[in-house]
């Protein structure tokens, strides 16, 4: 049951004591002291009601702290020696009452300080078993990740080696093909006389060739996803890196009616990559995010550092994804397009794997999609 003290008190994670109840508890306590002072003034000594007097002292210690448990016992100590002057027996001298007084005071003070102690240990013992706790299940959650990971690499790469076989074996017929169209194409050429029938063949030629050529793309990106190349990574800017490239695909950006965003932190150390692997995973990104914005948007880019990794986020205000979409996001083949291939992302992740970061992506749909990339910085950084 969640609301233990229904009249809305609480304890937060990490045992430390609402300021409400801290109030409550010292209220409570001063009231629990003031009725066993006059309860031990109406009894005289006859029900030896003393030892009670920690109750509230120890109430207070514990739930409103060390200051507040002092203050209760100096009251403790007060209300009893109020009682035991008014209401107990006469004493041969009169400075005894004030002794025994001040020693109960010191015995609630030890109490109060000890039971203090205790409780600061004890939540303090709290705070590192949930530190802990929690740093442990991150380390678990990353594990898993890491697997989940590495399987997913050995799948791309079983993947990617068929996918290479069957590339390679088709691309020398596909070129045997495109060769004798070209041929046709030609003596189509030479006819003397142009006809009905020999411009609808060359509008069959044109439609062919460009099937070739879709084929050849795609056994390319094949090709490329199953082997793809040893990186010559070195010290590279990522703000040097993105400012140079993004001038270039700045014309794209105004004929789809899309405005660039960017800040990039300038004093950004540099990563460890290879520049062109680099570029054509922000490149993947960012035709996504324009082609999730057909009738233009925003396009975001930033870098900021974190800790001893550098983070670039690529955001759209575009159509974002559906729930199945994200969850096949990174899985190759899988495309909502009717011209894709589904390895795109893929080819990606797998390039930002191998520089040692990582990639995620939230979206929602209506609102748009955000990647963050998360690269290593380079060890001189």
């Amino acid at each position: 049951m969640s609301n233990v003290f229904t009249i809305g008190f609480y304890v937060n994670a990490v045992g430390e004591v609402s300021a409400r109840l801290k109030f409550v508890a010292t209220l409570a306590a001063v009231g629990l002291a003031i009725v066993l002072g006059v309860l031990d003034y109406l009894t005289g000594r006859e029900w030896a009601i003393s030892a009670f007097y920690l109750l509230p002292t120890c109430l207070a210690g514990w739930m409103a702290g060390r200051s507040a448990g002092l203050a209760v016992g100096a009251l403790c100590a007060g209300v009893w020696f109020l009682s035991d002057v008014f209401g107990g027996p006469a004493y041969q001298h009169a400075l005894i009452p004030v002794w025994n007084a001040f020693i109960l005071f010191v015995f609630f003070f030890v109490v109060v300080w000890l039971l203090t102690a205790f409780r600061s240990s004890h939540y303090y013992l709290e705070q590192t078993v949930e530190r802990r706790t929690a740093a442990l299940r991150a380390e678990i959650e990353e594990r898993k990740r890491l697997e989940h990971a590495k399987r997913q690499a050995e799948r791309l790469a079983l993947v990617g080696a068929m996918a290479a076989k069957v590339a390679h074996e088709i691309r020398n017929p596909l070129g045997s093909v495109s060769l004798n169209l070209d041929l046709i194409g030609e003596e189509l050429n030479i006819l003397p006389n142009s006809d009905a029938r020999s411009d609808e063949c060359r509008v069959l030629l044109r439609e062919m060739r460009s099937q070739v050529v879709r084929i050849h793309e795609v056994l390319q990106e094949y090709l490329r996803f199953g082997r793809m190349p040893k990186s010559e990574r070195a010290a590279l800017s990522l703000k040097g890196l993105l400012e140079e490239k993004l001038n270039f695909l700045q014309p794209l950006l105004d004929e789809k009616h899309v405005q660039l965003r960017k800040t990039f932190d300038p004093d950004l150390p540099p990563v460890h990559a290879d520049p062109e692997q680099l570029w054509e995973a922000f490149l993947n990104l960012i035709r996504n995010a324009v082609e999730a914005m057909p009738d233009g948007g925003n396009l975001t880019i930033n870098t900021k550092k974190n800790g001893t990794a550098a983070l670039v986020y690529i955001s759209d205000n575009g159509r974002g994804m559906t729930d199945e979409e994200a969850r096949n996001l990174f899985v190759p083949f899988f495309t909502t397009k009717s011209d894709g291939t589904g390895l795109g992302l893929a080819h990606t992740q797998q390039i930002i794997n191998e520089h040692g970061g990582k990639i995620d992506c939230t979206t929602s749909p209506g609102k748009g999609s955000t990647f963050a990339i998360q690269l290593p910085l380079a060890v001189e950084a």
